[in-house]
Order: structure tokens, then C-alpha cells, then sequence
């Protein structure tokens, strides 16, 4: 396994760096005048540099909260970066138009999803608005960008998606993707130097003790390359320590499946690790009780029934009846 950063919250101190590997956590503490913000202000390489060549301050002690690997970094999200998530668009939404269009098109779909304080990390809750009947995971594979637009490392992000609200209207992509909880990142950074793509990328849903979905894609089958969407997002943006960007999703769960409250969300990425996060309701003050009352339950196998798969075909074959094509 690759060393990885860690940002960890130690009790009494305050939010500090961590060296570790990426399968067993932070080992050891790193010097306190270390900060992401500083890491990623020059060069992309320096992140590498800097966790490699930094003595150690001693070990991580217990108790110590794993803190989601951000800091003043803004994050972005690439959309239509997978054929599925092209065909998923067009399935959700009122006109499908836009979306085959965008996904032809040089110029990639870029949004802003989230400020670094508002990201959950790995044993954090994400969560599914209570306005919306539709909800996915997004399981994405992260670029760590440096100031000067390189990519420094890597981590998982979990771009978590009201699909219903989406299928509205296009212009509803905001309240769709950006609320409390709807951003995960960790559990670590892993420099890019010691890592090459592509990656695996495994998602597994947990609900009541079973397993009701389990997918699998590899970023070999994006239809855009990383540096090239780095490029774009930095071509009319300055980012003076950085920018974490989520580069789409190629699994989804099919459209009988919505994300419920008590659910448990695993990403897996090849050398970075996993990310999970339990599933919580976000409510937003929009839904009257006796609407929630009503509100029809999320779908998805008994307990003890078996996960559908969604390890699909290549990018051109068809799709299995039990995944259902990405959203983001």
C-alpha cells in the first residue's frame, strides 16, 4: 500500500496531518506547521514531497477522529463523464437533448458541489433529503489539485444525488446536489506519484444486515480524461490551495432503488482505501408529516436477499437489468 495523509482531529489540539496507509489509517503524526492549505499551494508534486520527506511527530494517539482530507479546498464535480451516466441523465429528465449534447461535446460539464467545511468523512453520515423520492450515491474517484492546476493526489468521493429533483428540471441540479450531507471524501490522500490510473471502483449498499447492491467500474471506462477535466475546471479559476475535484460516476443503482435513512454506503478504490458512511434523512422543513406519512418505501431486496450486481459490461455492451446506468 501507498503512504497516505490523513487529516486527523486529536482532542485538546485541534485538526492536524497524519502519515499512514490507506488500508490500516494514520500511524503517525506529522509536524505541526503542516497544513493542506500550505501543502497544496505551490506545485502539485510538493504534496508528495512533503509526506514523504516530513519527520515524524510522534504516534497518532487514541481517540483521534479521521477527518474528511480537505481544508479551505472548494469542490468541484464532473458530470457525463461515463456513457451511463450520459444515458441516466436523459432517462431522469423532462428533455434529454442537453445532456447527449454535453456528453459530445470538448467542453465538459462542470458544477460546484460543495465547501471544504461542509464535507462529510469516512464514518461520517451523509444523507437523502426528505423532499426528494429518488436518491443515489454517486461513487467517484476525486483529483486533489494543486494552485498551479497539477494533480497532487487522489481520494474517494461519494457525490450523493437526488435523482428525482434532477428529473424535474435541469436548473434544479443545485438542490439536487448540493445540501447537508450530500458530499464524502476519504479517507486519505494518496499522491499521484506513487499511484497510476486507471482504477477499480467498487460500490456496496448495506440495509438491515444484508447486502442490497453491489456494483463495479473501473475510471479506464470514462470517456474523458482526468488532466483534461483539471484543465478545464482551472482554465478561468484561480485556487490558491487547491481544489479537490469528483470526476463522475460510472455505477448507479437501477430506478426501482432509492437510498434509504440506515443505509450503508462503501466506496472502494483500488490503492486508496474505502470510504463508508452510514445513510441519514436530512429534513429540510419542505415535507409536511402526513406527506412523509405516505411517502412510499425505499425499494431494494427483503433482508437476506441477494445484492443485485452491477458490474457491468465494457462501455458499449448492454447493461445488466439489475444496474441501472450512473447519474452523475
Amino acid at each position: 500500500m501507498p503512504a497516505a495523509l490523513f487529516r486527523v482531529e486529536i482532542p485538546g489540539r485541534g485538526p492536524t496531518l497524519a502519515r499512514g496507509e490507506p488500508g490500516s489509517g494514520p500511524r503517525e503524526l506529522l509536524p505541526a506547521e503542516l497544513s493542506l492549505d500550505g501543502l497544496l499551494a505551490g506545485a502539485a508534486a510538493g504534496l508528495g514531497s512533503a509526506l514523504a520527506d516530513a519527520p515524524a511527530a510522534g504516534p497518532v494517539p487514541a481517540g483521534a477522529a479521521v477527518l474528511p482530507p480537505v481544508q479551505s479546498q472548494e469542490i468541484w464535480a464532473a458530470g457525463l463523464t461515463y456513457r451511463r451516466s450520459r444515458d441516466a441523465r436523459m432517462e431522469e429528465a423532462a428533455e434529454a437533448t442537453p445532456y447527449d449534447l454535453a456528453y459530445a461535446a470538448e467542453r465538459p460539464e462542470l458544477f460546484f458541489k460543495a465547501p471544504g467545511w461542509r464535507a462529510r468523512g469516512s464514518a461520517q453520515p451523509v444523507a437523502v433529503r426528505d423532499d426528494s423520492g429518488w436518491d443515489v450515491p454517486e461513487p467517484e474517484l476525486a483529483l486533489v489539485l494543486a494552485a498551479d492546476g497539477g494533480i497532487a493526489g487522489y481520494t474517494i468521493g461519494n457525490d450523493v444525488s437526488s435523482r428525482s429533483i434532477e428529473g424535474q428540471n435541469p436548473l434544479y441540479l443545485p438542490q439536487a446536489k448540493v445540501y447537508d450531507g450530500s458530499c464524502a471524501l476519504g479517507p486519505c490522500i494518496v499522491p499521484a506519484a506513487p499511484v497510476e490510473p486507471p482504477f477499480s471502483i467498487s460500490l456496496e449498499i448495506g440495509r438491515g444486515g444484508g447486502m442490497v447492491f453491489r456494483g463495479e467500474t473501473s475510471t479506464g471506462q470514462m470517456h474523458r480524461g482526468l488532466a483534461d477535466l483539471a484543465r478545464w475546471l482551472v482554465s478561468a479559476l484561480r485556487f490558491p490551495a487547491g481544489a479537490v475535484l469528483l470526476t463522475g460516476t460510472g455505477i448507479v443503482p437501477g430506478t426501482q432503488f432509492t437510498l434509504s435513512p440506515g443505509d450503508v454506503v462503501r466506496i472502494s478504490i483500488g490503492p486508496l482505501g474505502t470510504l463508508e458512511n452510514l445513510v441519514e434523512l436530512l429534513r429540510t422543513g419542505l415535507v409536511t408529516p402526513a406527506e412523509e406519512t405516505s411517502a412510499p418505501a425505499a425499494s431494494g431486496p427483503a433482508e437476506g436477499a441477494s445484492a443485485p450486481s452491477a458490474s457491468g459490461p465494457a462501455e458499449g455492451a448492454s447493461a445488466p437489468a439489475a444496474s441501472g446506468p450512473a447519474g452523475g
